[in-house]
């Protein structure tokens, strides 16, 4: 991918006590290095392409302007970019959490790029879950926060939806899930092996038929976005060309290595908190945007009110998107009135 870069992180100290490997985390700069800085973290699923996918932000007519910000964008671990059970031998993959992957973009960002501060830290879905990450771990290096359409702490409902997608996935290998916050349970005698084609792909489609129903709301299907908006002939040639393309462009180990990060997600989950949501929100130091979607089934608005309503007074602000695009209404760009309205709301926080 061009203007892609990887930094050598070496065996990277996990939370849980293991280690990746000679690991190495993938990012992608645009603008001057002397303009201040947005760190812009990737989200899920966006395996190989997860930078090239994170630009639809980017660009000269959007507040994320190269020409005023030192814009970095970098990738997940798992993500097939970073590194991720698709381009190493690790096996089997460890635990790897959101303080993890924002611990090595820190080193990234710090002793790499040689950045003390940054103007903000953005992100959708995943990439806010690691904005409140660096909001709680690195409480003063920054000014500005805005996660949208993502959590500080993944809620049961989503641990309970990420466990659906997880199992069809694993079901084309006759694999159960090993619980949640968890991966793979093999069977007595069965040794990790790569996937087959057929398993990949039954896999990789049924995991995008049970997404189907919830990237979108029940509202968006009901007026039938999926046709008017983005062009489908009907239901089932969304599900099979828009849904079942997108999955079937995935590494199946890619997404279950994400998927697991995603389920653990919770930024209390590290010293000095200790699991103490409420003392992490109060540690908040930054000024923070928190934008969910008003039909988002992932991450519903009431689960925002409580991030916000746990920050001291006067640090964090709810906007929610007026939309009916469920979790698409923050990204990758397809509905543009919710772009338009998102540029707005980075506008009056002060990008």
């Amino acid at each position: 991918m061009s203007g892609v870069e990887t930094f050598k992180l070496g065996d990277w100290k996990l939370q849980s006590g293991e280690t990746l490997p000679d690991a190495h985390i993938a990012y992608k700069t645009f603008g001057d290095a002397k303009s201040p800085v947005i760190i812009y973290p990737s989200w899920y699923s966006i395996c190989n392409h997860a930078i090239a996918d994170n630009e639809w932000l980017i660009g000269e007519n959007q507040v994320l302007n190269p020409r005023k910000y030192f814009i970095v964008v970098t990738a997940l671990f798992g993500n097939g970019q970073s590194t991720s059970p698709s381009n190493s031998n690790i096996k089997p993959w460890p635990k790897v959490t959101f303080f993890d992957n924002v611990s090595a973009q820190h080193k990234l960002i710090t002793k790499h790029l040689g950045i003390e501060h940054a103007r903000a830290v953005i992100g959708w879905s995943m990439g806010a879950g690691q904005t409140y990450q660096w909001a709680t771990t690195y409480p003063t290096f920054m000014d500005i926060c805005v996660p949208f359409c993502g959590s500080a702490k993944t809620s049961l409902h989503n641990q309970v939806f990420l466990e659906g997608v997880k199992s069809a996935l694993l079901a084309a290998r006759k694999n159960p899930s090993a619980g949640v916050c968890k991966n793979t349970a093999l069977s007595a005698g069965e040794t990790y092996r790569t996937w087959s084609e057929e398993e990949t792909s039954v896999g990789l489609k049924a995991l995008g038929r049970v997404y189907a129903g919830w990237g979108f709301s029940q509202a968006f299907y009901r007026e039938k976005l999926h046709e008017s908006v983005l062009g489908f002939k009907n239901l089932e040639d969304f599900m099979v060309n828009f849904w079942e393309k997108w999955a079937l462009s995935k590494d199946p180990e890619n997404m279950l290595a994400m998927l697991e990060t995603w389920q653990a997600g919770d930024c209390s989950n590290q010293a000095p908190y200790d699991g103490d949501f409420t003392a992490a929100m109060q540690a908040i130091q930054c000024k923070m945007l928190v934008l969910p979607a008003k039909t988002d089934l992932y991450f519903p608005p009431e689960d925002s009110e409580i991030e916000v309503q746990s920050m001291k007074t006067g640090v964090g602000k709810l906007e929610v998107f007026p939309s009916i695009w469920g979790h698409w209404a923050g990204g990758p760009g397809d509905s543009k009135d919710d772009v338009k309205w998102l540029n707005q709301k980075l506008k009056e926080i002060g990008l």
